[in-house]
C-alpha cells in the first residue's frame, strides 16, 4: 500500500497585542534567582550589618535627614550567582541582631579575656580556683533569681483573686474601715504600762502579733473581768492562768477586733473565741432579752460534727452554773449533720444566743429559713484552712450572704500557711494576726517517734506500739477500710477498741467517742474525722498506722497527745511507699521539734534543702512543709488533680442530666 506522508502544520507566532512593545519585553528568571533577589531586598539590613561586623562596609553621611549606607562588594559574596553592585540604601538605624554581640561587646571581651590572662599569669591554681568558685556563685544566684520568679508566679496563680466576702457585698462593693466598738476596756494599770513591757511580754511567751494597734496582753483571767461564774467553771477544768494564745487573743476579741489566731494544738485556742461570745450574749441578755424566732448573736462553723459537738459541750460547761450566780440563761443549739433539725429548731424558737453548726447543715437551715443571721454580729471559722481545704469555700462564701450588717469574724487554726493567711484577710476589718510560734509547727510537749516499717507487718506491729505507754491510745489510718481491719484485729486480740469513721452514722460515732472519753474503751481508731480539733485530754499515745498524704494532717494527728501542759507520745510507721516529698517535711519537722531523726530520714537529701539555705526562707508557701518548695508541693498536685477531675465529673453528669 502506499504510504501517505503525514500533514505538517506551521506553528504560527501568537499575535502581540496593540500595547505590547519590543521595548518592554522582559526575559525570563528563573525561580531560584528571583528568589534570591527578593531576599536580597529584604533583607539588605540584616545583610548590610552583618557586613559591617566583618568590617566591609562604610558609612557616610549625605547631609540629610536619613542614614547613608554604602555597601561595596565583598571578597567573597554571599550570593556568587548575583553581582553585588556598590548601591545606596536608606534606611533607619539598625537594630542590634537578636544573640550577637556588636563589635564594642566583642571588643570588650577581648580585653577582659587579656586581662584574666594577664593577671593569672603567676597566680596559683588555688586562686584562679576561687575565682571560679565565685563566678560559679554568681551564676547560682541568677539561678535562685528564676527560682524566686517561678515561686511568686505559682503562689499567684492559685491565690484567690475574688474577696472572701458575701455575693452582696462584693456587688455592691461594701467595705467596712472600723472594727466593731464593744463596752469592753482593758484595765488601767494595763494600759498605762509603756509599749516596752507589752513587747516583753510577747517575747518571752513567743508570740508574734501583727496589725495596726493591738491591744496589751494580759497574764490573769481576772483581768479580763470575766464574771465569777466563768471563773469558778475554768477553775473546775484546772485552768489556773491563760495560755499565750489566750494572752493576746481574748483581749483582742473583747475589744471588738478581728482576729487570725494560729497556736499549736493543745493550746486552748477553742477559748479564745467561746469565751468572749458568752460574754458579748451575756451583755445582749441584760440589755434587751432575746424573742422567740430571734438570734443567734453569734455563729460557730467548725468543718467535722465531731468537733461542733465538743465546741457545745464546752459553751455548755460554761453557761450551766449562770442561773446559780443569777445571771440570765445562754441558750445554744448544736446543728450538725446525723442529727435531727427539729432539736436545734426547738431552741430556735426559743431565741437562740449561740449557734455551733457545719457547714452543710447550716446552708441548709438558711436556705429552708429556719434560721436567719439578721442579728448575728460574731461569726468564727474555726480550722478555716481545713474548711477551704475540703471544698467549704463556696458555703462560706455563701453563709456571709445572709448577714445583714458588720460582724466580727475570727479565724483559728494550728496549721494556716501563708496564702491562706492572705485569702482570709479579704474577710477581716483591720485583723490582728496572733501567731504562737510557727504555724505549722508541732507541739514541743510531743515526743515524736519514727519506725520503718514494712507493709504487710504494720498491723502487728500495733501491739509493740500499744505496750510503749498506758491506755487511752489513739490510732489513726488513712482508709476506712484500714480502721475496719485494726478494730477486729484487736477485738480479737482482746482490747477494748472502738471505730470511727466517715462510712459510720453519726449515732455509732458519738456513742464511740462518748465511750472513750469515759473510760469505757482504751483505744479510738479512727480516720482523720479525728485529727482535727478534738480534745482528748488524758490520750498518752497517738500512733500513725500510716503517714499522711501531707505534713499539715501529721500535726494535727499527733495534736492529739501533749495538749496543755501534759506530755504525750506519737508513733508513727513509715516505709518505701510514702512520698518522699512528705518524708523531707516529716524530717525538718523532727529538727525543729528537736526530736531524734532516724538514719533512714536524715539520709534523705532534696533540692529543697540547698534551697531554703540559699533563699533564706523556709518551706512550702502553699502547705507550710519545710521539707520540699512549692514547685513541688505533693499538696498542690493532689488539689489540682482533684480540680480537674471535679471539672471532668461536672460535664459528665451535665452531658447525662442533659440526656434525660
Amino acid at each position: 500500500m502506499p504510504v501517505h506522508p503525514s500533514k505538517r502544520y506551521r506553528r504560527e507566532p501568537s499575535p502581540k497585542s496593540a500595547s505590547e512593545n519590543e521595548d518592554d519585553y522582559t526575559p525570563y528568571v528563573p525561580v531560584r534567582e528571583r528568589k534570591m533577589q527578593h531576599l536580597v531586598k529584604l533583607g539588605r539590613l540584616q545583610q548590610v550589618q552583618v557586613d559591617e561586623h566583618e568590617g566591609k562596609v562604610s558609612a557616610a553621611s549625605s547631609g540629610t535627614d536619613e542614614e547613608t549606607v554604602v555597601v561595596k562588594e565583598p571578597t567573597e559574596p554571599v550570593y556568587k550567582h548575583l553581582p553585588l553592585k556598590a548601591r545606596t540604601v536608606k534606611t533607619n538605624p539598625v537594630p542590634e541582631l537578636k544573640g550577637e554581640r556588636t563589635q564594642e561587646e566583642k571588643e570588650e571581651g577581648i580585653r577582659k579575656e587579656e586581662a584574666f590572662l594577664e593577671r593569672n599569669k603567676n597566680v596559683s591554681l588555688l586562686e584562679q580556683h576561687k575565682e571560679l568558685q565565685i563566678i560559679a556563685d554568681q551564676r547560682k544566684e541568677t539561678h535562685l533569681d528564676k527560682q524566686r520568679r517561678e515561686e511568686e508566679r505559682i503562689l499567684k496563680e492559685v491565690g484567690e483573686s475574688t474577696a472572701l466576702k458575701g455575693v452582696s457585698e462584693l456587688a455592691k462593693g461594701v467595705e467596712y474601715t472600723d472594727s466593731i466598738k464593744t463596752s469592753w476596756k482593758p484595765p488601767r494599770y494595763i494600759t498605762s504600762m509603756p509599749k516596752a513591757r507589752h513587747a516583753r511580754v510577747w517575747k518571752k511567751h513567743t508570740i508574734d502579733v501583727e496589725g495596726i494597734d493591738p491591744p496589751p496582753p494580759l497574764k490573769n483571767f481576772k483581768d479580763m473581768k470575766f464574771p465569777k461564774a466563768i471563773l469558778e467553771s475554768l477553775a473546775k477544768k484546772k485552768i489556773e492562768k491563760p495560755s499565750p494564745i489566750q494572752m493576746q487573743g481574748l483581749p483582742t476579741i473583747l475589744s471588738g477586733r478581728d482576729l487570725i489566731g494560729i497556736a499549736y494544738t493543745g493550746s486552748g485556742k477553742t477559748l479564745v473565741y467561746v469565751l468572749p461570745l458568752i460574754m458579748f450574749c451575756l451583755e445582749q441578755e441584760a440589755r434587751l432579752p432575746f424573742n422567740r424566732d430571734e438570734g443567734p448573736y453569734g455563729l460557730i462553723i467548725c468543718p467535722s460534727r465531731e468537733l461542733a459537738k465538743q465546741i457545745h459541750e464546752n459553751i455548755e460547761h460554761f453557761t450551766s452554773n449562770f442561773r446559780k450566780h443569777g445571771l440570765p440563761a445562754i441558750r445554744t443549739c448544736l446543728a450538725i449533720g446525723g442529727i435531727p433539725t427539729s432539736e436545734a429548731s426547738d431552741i430556735i424558737r426559743s431565741g437562740v444566743h449561740i449557734m455551733v453548726a457545719t457547714p452543710g447543715r447550716l446552708m441548709d437551715m438558711l436556705n429552708k429559713k429556719i434560721v436567719t443571721l439578721d442579728v448575728c454580729r460574731y461569726l468564727c471559722l474555726d480550722e478555716a484552712d481545713r474548711m477551704i481545704d475540703m471544698g467549704f469555700e463556696d458555703d462560706v462564701r455563701t453563709i456571709f450572704s445572709y448577714f445583714s450588717g458588720q460582724r466580727q469574724t475570727l479565724l483559728f487554726s494550728a496549721t494556716m500557711p501563708k496564702k491562706i493567711q492572705n485569702f482570709a484577710r479579704s474577710a477581716l476589718v483591720q485583723p490582728i494576726l496572733v501567731n504562737v510560734g510557727r504555724a505549722g509547727a508541732a507541739s514541743m510537749n510531743i515526743v515524736q517517734e519514727v519506725e520503718y516499717v514494712q507493709p504487710e507487718a504494720k498491723i502487728c506491729y500495733i501491739l509493740d506500739c500499744l505496750r510503749k505507754t498506758s491506755p487511752p491510745v489513739l490510732i489513726f489510718a488513712e482508709r476506712k477500710q484500714d480502721v475496719d481491719t485494726i478494730h477486729e484485729y484487736l477485738l480479737l486480740k482482746g482490747c477494748g477498741a472502738v471505730a470511727i469513721h466517715g462510712g459510720k452514722d453519726m449515732e455509732e460515732r458519738l456513742r464511740s467517742i462518748a465511750e472513750f472519753k469515759g473510760g469505757r474503751k482504751d483505744i479510738l481508731v479512727a480516720t482523720d474525722v479525728a485529727s482535727k480539733g478534738l480534745d482528748f485530754p488524758e490520750i498518752q499515745h497517738v500512733i500513725n498506722y500510716d503517714m499522711p498524704e501531707d505534713i499539715e494532717n501529721y500535726v494535727h494527728r499527733i495534736g492529739r497527745t501533749g495538749r496543755g501542759s501534759s506530755t504525750g507520745v506519737a508513733t508513727t510507721m513509715i516505709n518505701a511507699k510514702v512520698d518522699e516529698a512528705v518524708l523531707s517535711d516529716l524530717k525538718h519537722l523532727l529538727i525543729e521539734a528537736k526530736q531524734r531523726v532516724p538514719p533512714f530520714l536524715a539520709s534523705i537529701i532534696t533540692e529543697a534543702d540547698q534551697l531554703n539555705e540559699d533563699m533564706g526562707s523556709d518551706g512550702c508557701g502553699y502547705c507550710g512543709g519545710l521539707g520540699h518548695r512549692i514547685t513541688a508541693c505533693p499538696k498542690l498536685e493532689n488539689v489540682q488533680a482533684k480540680k480537674a477531675g471535679d471539672i471532668g465529673k461536672k460535664d459528665y453528669l451535665a452531658e447525662s442530666a442533659a440526656d434525660y
